[in-house]
Formats: structure tokens, sequence, C-alpha cells
């Protein structure tokens, strides 16, 4: 009499299945958030160059200062939950769909770009903001012009990087990350 025998379940290799993707629907969904999270990033920043702009180049101190109570409501808390918004939604779509995060360069660089501005908005716009705003309540006291000043170059350089992480996601240069390393 045969018995059967049953072989041993084949071996999964891990690395050769794909990570879960994200459906169609879902995909568009994330997509969407990523796409006006970064606009409404971007638009903040129109709002603070404005702002900055206008408070540097008056020559009425009220008007000046009525612009940083301004800028604080719009400079700290509105810019974090875009930053996070946008790298939240930006982790989900590199996880679930097949650029991954790491996988190709445009991708990588566009992470670093969200994490390094979200980061600088706590960090370094923060502190100038409310040290700004404080002098702006005292309506006897000017704003200091040295710290109008170091509110331009945030303003600037977050125009010109999310600027470079749209064209990023535009022209998607440079290919992938383990072909260039591995020459």
């Amino acid at each position: 009499m045969r018995t059967a025998t049953t072989a041993p379940p084949p071996r999964v290799d891990r690395r050769a299945q794909p990570a879960r993707r994200l459906g169609k629907v879902q995909r568009q969904i994330v997509l969407v958030v990523h796409i006006l999270s970064a606009a409404v990033w971007i638009g903040l920043d129109v709002a603070l160059a404005v702002l900055v702009g206008t408070s540097l180049l008056t020559a009425d101190p009220e008007l000046a200062a009525a612009g940083f109570r301004v800028l604080v409501l719009l400079a700290v808390w509105p810019l974090l939950l875009a930053g996070f918004t946008c790298l939240a939604s930006g982790i989900v779509l590199g996880i679930g769909t097949k650029y991954g995060l790491l996988r190709y360069w445009w991708v990588a660089l566009k992470l670093l770009i969200n994490v390094v501005f979200t980061a600088l908005v706590l960090v370094s716009l923060r502190p100038t903001v409310l040290t700004a705003a404080d002098q702006a309540r005292q309506l006897a006291v000017v704003v200091d012009p040295g710290m109008l000043r170091a509110l331009v170059f945030p303003v600037i350089v977050s125009a010109i990087g999310l600027t470079g992480a749209v064209l990023l996601s535009v022209v998607k240069p440079w290919g992938r990350i383990r072909a260039r390393l591995s020459r």
C-alpha cells in the first residue's frame, strides 16, 4: 500500500514578493492629499513672503507690527500641519507604490527635503517668529530690521526647496538608487 507523503511547503523568499501596494482608489486619494498638502505648504510660504516683505518695506511701524501678529498665526502650526501631512502621505505613497521610499533618487531627495524643512519650522522659524511677535506686541518697540531679514531667508529657501520637490515629482530624474550605487 502506498502512503501519501506531503511535501514540505515551498520556501517563500520574502524579498521576491512585492510589498503591499495601494489599490488604484487608495493611491489616488493619498496622492490628492499629498498634492493638496504640498499646495497648502507652498501657499503658506507665499503668504509668509507677503507678510515679511510688507513688514520689511513699510515705513508704518503699526503695519509692520500687525504683519508680525498675523505671521505668528501662519508660520508655525499651519506650516507644521502641512509639512507633516505632506510627509505622512509621501511615506504612504512611497511604501504603497512602485517608487518606494529609497528606491529612486528623486523620491529619497523629496523625503529629505520634507523632513529637513518640517524640522526647520520647529527649530529655526518658530523661535524667530515668536521673538518678532513679542517685539511687535509692544507697540512702542519697532521690530528689529535684522529680525525681518532673518525671516526673509527661510521664506526664500522654502520656496526654492518646495518648488524643487514639485519639479522632482514631475521630472523624476536620476533613476534607481541601487543601479547608480552598483556601478
